[in-house]
């Protein structure tokens, strides 16, 4: 199972969560960052429906494949 783990970090002149490389936007609080990445935490490990997906690699062969929509990763905060 993959797992994601946001951060909370000072960012552009206030708070973000941090995943991998990527901020949040900044908020003006380290309590505003750390709710709204237990937001995110929290929406990234909701499922959603199965999906058949299509896809043209670049020899022009098309491939199919079933995605799975319970398939999530973990997510975790850490503040500090």
């Amino acid at each position: 199972m993959a797992r994601i783990t946001y951060s909370i970090v000072q960012h552009d002149g206030g708070w973000a969560y941090k995943a991998a490389d990527a901020y949040s936007e900044s908020f003006p609080s380290r309590e505003m960052a750390l709710a709204a990445a237990k937001v995110a935490a929290a929406e990234q490990q909701v499922g959603g429906d199965d999906e058949e997906i299509s896809f043209q690699d670049e020899k022009g062969n098309w491939h199919f494949e079933h995605a799975d929509g319970g398939d999530r990763p973990e997510a975790t905060v850490e503040d500090g």
